[in-house]
């Protein structure tokens, strides 16, 4: 017997409180799964983000670091 014929036979034992209280489990089982499912990336499209802005982070990073650097040497001339 398969789970679903299982629950079947279960159901068809229940009286109408009972089935009222599985009918709304089974609605707060599918409204969880909406926002319990993995999310879903495009391995393409963060591919496509990340070389449309890799020069753009690379050169933000080298003139951090020129900045960073300068910052060491004022500190050391104290």
């Amino acid at each position: 017997m398969t789970v679903k014929e299982g629950l079947v036979k279960e159901i068809k034992a229940l009286n109408e409180q009972q089935l009222h209280e599985v009918k709304e489990y089974v609605a707060f089982l599918k409204f969880r799964s909406r926002f319990m499912s993995p999310p879903s990336f495009d391995e393409n499209r963060i591919a496509k983000l990340y070389s449309k802005f890799a020069k753009e982070d690379r050169d933000l990073a080298e003139e951090g670091l020129t900045d960073y650097v300068s910052s060491l040497i004022k500190e050391d001339r104290k």
